[in-house]
């Protein structure tokens, strides 16, 4: 019934109903919505099974997304876009929202890593969760959140983008204050929530700025009619949705909620972080290609917010032992790559996307590495407390290995067909900017050759630093090797880490012009483009190279330094990201509430309250004339009548 509705709706709108394979996209939503329902609504009954039913609905989301994946294979290029409007969701005025999907290259994209990488990291919450007694509930929030991600990308309207761009949000502040008996986890879901929604409100004004210019917040009519809108009103509107996509994907002056998210699960660290939430922004940018195209001011900004976070990610993550904040902070930075490619316009949308995929692997396959450390060291994430891990879980170290590779971009491993095509890009714009964004991203990967090669020396290598403490609840540590649940995801991402980028590399741009266009070949700039892989893999190298004489030549202390230089100091200081957001959002924001209360209790209350007053006292003082008593009124009136009277005889002989 749903489907033939769908049919219905869609021909009456001049749309050509989806076929085959492509109509049962509504149930890329409905699976995993639906898991969602059932394990909110069953309670501890679903307690048993709960858990694989979560497994079940991404898994089969999965699938449905490959058979239209293939069914869109065999359509020419100008025949993969098609659109399903399911119903119509919104009537007001001159307003009507559908509530439709777009299938096109681009969204298509998108479900396979959502649900692909989801299911991943799905089957290995199943063993990470084991012991957890609210197990049930979180994967009824996993799959939510995995719904809300599908409906962002398949929309095909502005609408839809912000329903599922909400529905992430909430998912994600229920998920990263999972566990509820812990303040700091509170707190770090509050702050992401509060961060977003300043982002948020810049998508939301945006799309107001939109539906005022055009009257449609369909995406074929307003990238067909985008043209007719002023310089200035489409500059506007490209940092509105730059604004948007800086909360959601932690880039600055939003990046601070990011690496707090850690408080979350680790499975939560690997889909927020690695797949999905993360990536929302980047999808943005580059699903807005066709209002980014026609301002140059607007593309430029997005690469310098790309450029200046990917810094920022680099340099910080350089200084924490904190496992997952070390990979948090590297999220920050690789996102900030995404960014400076979609910044660059056609030579770079393609490549974003190629990054995000390559990325959404080898990060989720790190993010559970670290996971399955801490389960095998009491849930520690010291790395001081590691050491020698290799020896104990060697599934682990090697697809851990592998990942960490890839993002340093070793020769021809993902990371190095993805970051690398965007460092030379980057290199190739004009003036100024090619030794800018070209020198500082290929500064920011030879930071994170040293991040990452640190990280892999302080917990695989080196004196094993656990067997001479205890934990932090007095336990010791028994490091062992995770179950097969855990360790057959990690061992499929490993796979993607190494094989993703050179398989996606020679098609991806083909495949998503359809969506963003064609790619422009990166041409000119400051240094000849076949330098520059050399020059990039030589910085990762020296980066390597200096971890490794300052990291692995001496025995690591098991304690952090407390006096350390001023550089380190100001980097775990997250380079003053929370100062910058207490001093320039948070305080004026407390400064103009308090305002805004003063004006409300003394000015709006105030008045109303004093009218209220000023009536209550007349009223009563007026009261007490009454006296009841005929020759008070008989005086009363005998006075009125003199002054009548006398008032008469003024006007009369004036």
């Amino acid at each position: 019934m749903i489907l033939q509705l769908a049919q219905s709706v869609a021909a009456a709108d001049g749309v050509a109903p989806a076929t085959g394979a492509a109509s049962l996209a509504w149930l890329l939503i409905a699976l995993p919505a639906a898991g969602a329902l059932v394990l909110f609504m069953a309670g501890r009954r679903a307690d048993a099974w709960g858990h694989w039913l979560g497994v079940a609905t991404v898994v089969g989301s999965f699938v449905i997304g490959l058979a239209i994946f293939a069914q869109t294979l065999g359509l020419g290029p100008d025949e993969r876009l098609r659109e399903q409007s399911l119903w119509s969701w919104m009537e007001s005025g001159a307003l009507g929202v559908d509530f439709g999907l777009r299938l096109d290259p681009l969204s298509i994209t998108f479900v396979l890593l959502i649900t692909g990488v989801g299911a991943l990291i799905h089957l290995y919450s199943v063993g990470y969760m084991s012991h957890d007694p609210n197990r049930r509930r979180f994967f009824a929030q996993l799959n939510l959140f995995v719904a809300a991600m599908l409906v962002l990308v398949l929309g095909n309207n502005f609408v839809m983008l912000y329903l599922g761009w909400e529905g992430v949000g909430l998912a994600s502040y229920l998920l990263i204050g999972f566990y509820q008996d812990r303040p700091a986890a509170a707190t770090a879901a509050k702050k992401a929530f509060i961060m977003n929604r300043v982002g948020d409100v810049g998508l939301a004004i945006a799309i107001f700025l939109i539906w005022l210019e055009l009257g449609s917040l369909q995406y074929s009519e307003v990238f067909a009619r985008i043209g007719e809108v002023s310089g200035g009103t489409v500059l506007a509107i490209t940092l509105l949705l730059l604004l948007g996509a800086c909360g959601k994907s932690g880039q600055f002056p939003l990046q601070a909620w990011l690496p707090d998210a850690m408080e979350g699960p680790t499975p939560v660290s690997a889909l927020i972080h690695a797949a999905t939430m993360v990536t929302a922004g980047v999808y943005l940018i580059a699903r807005a290609s066709p209002i980014y195209n026609l301002s140059e001011t607007g593309r430029l900004v997005v690469c310098l917010i790309g450029v200046l976070t990917l810094m920022i990610g680099a340099i910080v993550g350089c200084a924490y032992d904190d496992i997952k904040k070390v990979l948090a902070y590297s999220t920050v930075s690789q996102i900030g790559y995404m960014v400076l490619a979609v910044g660059l316009g056609p030579a770079g949308y393609a490549l974003g996307i190629l990054h995000l995929l390559t990325h959404g692997f080898f990060k989720a396959g790190l993010f559970l590495g670290a996971g399955s450390v801490m389960h095998a060291m009491n849930d520690d994430v010291d790395m001081r407390r590691f050491g020698g891990l290799w020896r104990k879980m060697p599934i682990t170290f090697v697809t851990f290995g592998l990942g960490y590779l890839a993002l340093i971009g070793f020769p021809f491993l993902s990371g190095y067909f993805s970051k690398d095509a965007i460092i030379e890009a980057a290199f190739a714009q004009e003036g100024w900017q090619g030794w800018v964004f070209g020198g500082l991203a290929t500064l920011a990967a030879g930071l994170t050759g040293f991040y990452m090669t640190r990280l892999m020396l302080m917990t695989f290598f080196g004196k094993s630093r656990w067997k001479e403490i205890r934990s932090t609840d007095g336990r010791e540590y028994h490091p062992h090797e995770s179950p097969a649940s855990m360790t057959a995801p990690m061992i499929v991402l490993a796979f993607g880490s190494v094989f993703a980028g050179f398989l996606l590399y020679p098609v991806l741009p083909g495949w998503l012009s359809p969506s963003v266009g064609e790619r422009v070949a990166a041409e000119g700039g400051p240094l000849p483009h076949a330098v520059i892989p050399f020059l990039v893999v030589g910085v990762s190298l020296l980066g390597v190279l200096l971890a490794y004489l300052f990291v692995g030549r001496s025995p690591v202390p098991v304690e952090r330094p407390q006096r350390v230089s001023p550089v380190v100091a100001a980097a775990r200081a997250d380079l003053g990201a929370n100062a910058f957001n207490e001093a320039f959002l948070e305080r004026p924001g407390i400064w103009l509430t308090r305002l805004l209360v003063f004006f409300d209790n003394r000015g709006i209350d105030g008045l109303v309250n004093g009218t209220a007053a000023a009536f209550g006292g007349g009223s009563g003082r007026l009261r007490r004339t009454q006296t009841g008593f005929v020759r008070s009124y008989a005086l009363s009136m005998l006075g009125g009548g003199v002054l009548i009277v006398a008032a008469m005889l003024a006007v009369r002989f004036a």
